[in-house]
This record gives C-alpha cells, structure tokens and sequence, in this order.
C-alpha cells in the first residue's frame, strides 16, 4: 500500500508571552554561519497505547499549547533569521501542519521506506529561507501520530535540538524542573564576514538514494571485535561503536565503489565533534546554538581492514578538535581561509569524504508528550550525499545507519556481501 499523507489544517505557533525588546535581536556566531541553510529533521512515532485516552483533538491541543510555552524560553525559534547575521525575534511564530495517513501506525512501521518519511515533515529540507523551525503531527487511523520537526542548521546544532525537543515535551507532560540554557554563543564565537565562501556546497541536485541498514547487539559486539587492537600499550584498544561502524562502514564503501584507488584523490572520513568539552573552562552540555564542528582523517587504504588502518587515524583526526582548535576558530579568518582551501579541493573533484554524524547515547526515546515515549525516531532522506547517520536502536544496543549516496554508488554498496552480512534482516520496527 503506498502512504498517503494529506494535509488538514495549517496554524502558526507563537511563544505564549511576548519575546521582552532586550532580545529582540539574536547573534548568530561564526559556528552558525559555517553552517549549510537546511532543515535538521527528527521524527516521532507514538502508537495509541490508551492509558491517556486523548482524542486527536486533546493531543493537537497539548502539542500547540506546550509549543506555545516552549517558544518563550527558546524565543529565537520562532523569528526569522536575516542576511545570515542575526535572528530577528519577533514572535511571528512556527509554522505548524496537521495532517492524516491513510494507514495504521502498525502497518507503516512494518517496513518503513526512508524516501516516504519526508511526507511527515511540512517542508522539504531545502526550503529552509527565513525559517528556524517547523512542525507536522500526523494522525494514523488506529489513533497513533507522528510528530515531524524541523530545525534550521544554521540555529542549532543535533544536541540543541535534542535539548529543545526534551524540554518542550516536558513542558507537554508538566514536568516544571525545565532550565534555560545559555544563549550567547556569539560572544565566544564572533561572527565573520564570509564573502567568497559558500556553507552549501555540499547539498546536490544528484540523485540521493537514502537507505536504512539496521546492526544489531551481535553484529556491533563483532564489529567491534574486528576492529580491535592486541596492542597493550594503546589506551582505549576496543574501539566505541561509533568508531567500529565508522571504519566498517568506510572500509565497505571504499571496496564497493572505489575499488581502485585514484592516486590524484585524497579519500577521507569526517565526523561531527561536539566541542563543548573542548573550550577552556568547558561549556555546559547544554549550551545552546552550533557548537560542533568536523574532524578530517585520512584512513590507510593498504591496510584496509583492522585498528591501525582506520581507528587509529579517525581518533588522531579528532583529538586535533582541541582547545588550539577551538581558539582559532574564536579568531574566525584564520579557520574561514583553511575552509575556503578544502571546499576548493572538494569543487575540483580531489577531495572524496564520507561523512559520519552520530545521535547514539542522545535521548531521543525520552521524548514523551505525555502519552508515552515514541515506539520509533526516525531521520528522513537528506540532500547530501555521501552522508551517514546514526541513531541507536529503541533498546540502545544496536544502530541504525541511515545512508545518503548517489543512486551508482548505492547500487554498488547495497550488494556488498560483507556489509550484507552483519546487516539485520529485520526491517520493521515494532517487535
């Protein structure tokens, strides 16, 4: 049966008390302006589970209402960002979509198509203009609902909008113990002029296959191991999940659709990197805005398998995200012109990446509005390619990894047989 999601009614959500004229203009930061003008999108799944017994009705209302609060503590969602400088906070408000499926919840969830979870979301990524945020509920016919949010990159970054989604869906439920983060990420990262340089060079028109592998409990346990060094002297010698699948992951792409090595290209993985930790003092987890930014390794690609070919790289990669780092990119033009010098290497063609970013240990199944926590989060398909998401399973110890490619190289990579191999056959969600 193929999904039908209609839309019923539009609304647009304001804070429920005026933004004070002392906050009218927020600063976004260098880290902000690095940023490509997409959508980050999460999608919640709820089923009926009947203990709250509220009608559609009941649920709209406490979802608009809870928004409405939720928006005078993080007021700058619901302004208009200008000129790539600053967010005007002029309550104008979040657009706000209701719609209905033509299916059960059960049913969609027994084999969930990446490329159709877009239809649970108001917007296509792209369309992102002025907007920091976006909301759709969906109503199934047995009563279960989607909730679709989109966030503006150039805002926020994953854990902000984790942080965002936590806190208003407490406010959903009544819990009061909500705190508000600290908002004046600018003042650490002063904003830049950056002309002659484009944040969206990597969204393409190519046609982007998006396509969900689930990795079980067994299969990471495996992976892990394969990756694993005998070297005592090494001080983590069991690589985190994170870095198995990375390197897994690369290895098989690498095999699949560059079986031979281009001596002109440079073959590189890039992970995203909270720097919270990595500012001098740190910054509370909570810190609001986009405070992450990329590592760049280079794997071997004659030792392709195992500890030393590509962990080794990837955590020397990151550990340059240090505090020397994090200084320079408080002085912006120094890390602006290393930018401008990569993203030419990348448009020539010389610079191939694989791009990891990772929600695993982010609470996301603690979203719970107040009828229960969600049965599924999900991603949707991206303009990326080349990109890799991952997100943890609903009982924490497997990973999802949601893969954006270009339609030749997901032909390639979809029929490797080693991938296959450690790749769940199970495709639906519910157990």
């Amino acid at each position: 049966m193929k999904l039908e999601v209609e839309a019923i009614s539009q609304d647009t959500i304001k804070p429920s008390f005026p933004t004070p004229p002392h906050l009218h203009h927020y600063q976004l930061s260098f880290l902000d302006q690095l940023h490509p003008l997409v959508f980050m999108p999460l999608i919640f799944f709820y089923p009926n589970y009947g203990e709250a017994n509220l009608s559609n009705i009941e649920q709209s209302d406490q979802i608009k209402k809870s928004l409405s609060d939720a928006l005078t503590r993080f007021y700058m969602l619901a302004g208009r960002v200008k000129d790539n400088l600053y967010v005007d906070c002029n309550d104008e408000g979040v657009n706000y979509v209701e719609a209905k499926a033509n299916c059960r919840l059960s049913e969609f969830l027994e084999n969930p198509i990446p490329g159709e979870l877009n239809k649970f979301l108001p917007f296509e990524l792209d369309e992102v203009n002025e907007l920091p945020a976006a909301v759709q509920v969906t109503f199934f016919n047995c009563g279960g609902l989607a909730i679709g949010v989109l966030m503006s990159h150039r805002i926020i970054d994953a854990l902000s909008f984790i942080m965002f989604l936590n806190s208003w869906s407490a406010i959903a439920r009544g819990d009061g113990n909500i705190v508000s983060p600290p908002m004046d990420s600018a003042k650490l990262f002063p904003p830049q002029d950056l002309s002659g340089f484009n944040p969206n060079i990597a969204i393409t028109k190519d046609k982007i296959v998006t396509k969900r592998f689930v990795f079980d409990a067994s299969a990471m346990a495996e992976i892990r191991g394969k990756y694993s060094s005998d070297d005592k002297s090494i001080e983590y010698p069991r690589p985190t999940r994170v870095e198995a699948l990375s390197a897994f992951i690369w290895s098989r792409f690498m095999a699949a659709t560059q079986p031979k090595p281009d001596p002109n290209k440079i073959y590189s993985i890039i992970h995203a990197v909270n720097l919270r930790t990595k500012t001098d003092p740190p910054l509370p987890y909570d810190y609001f805005g986009n405070i992450s930014r990329f590592a760049m390794s280079v794997p071997s690609r004659d030792i392709e398998e195992g500890f030393h070919g590509i962990i080794k790289p990837i955590r020397e990669g990151i550990k340059k995200i240090d505090g020397n780092f994090v200084k320079m990119l408080q002085q912006g033009d120094l890390y602006l012109k290393y930018v401008k010098e990569n993203s030419s290497i990348f448009l020539k063609g010389e610079l191939l990446t694989l791009s990891f970013t990772s929600l695993c240990k982010f609470p996301l199944y603690e979203v719970d509005f107040g009828w229960g926590k969600p049965a599924w989060v999900s991603s949707s398909k991206f303009t990326f390619k080349n990109l890799v998401g991952f997100i943890d399973t609903k009982s924490g110890d497997g990973i999802e990894a949601w893969f954006h490619l270009k339609e030749e190289d997901m032909d390639k990579f979809e029929t490797d047989k080693e991938l296959l191999s450690f790749v769940s056959p199970k495709n639906f969600v519910l157990n």
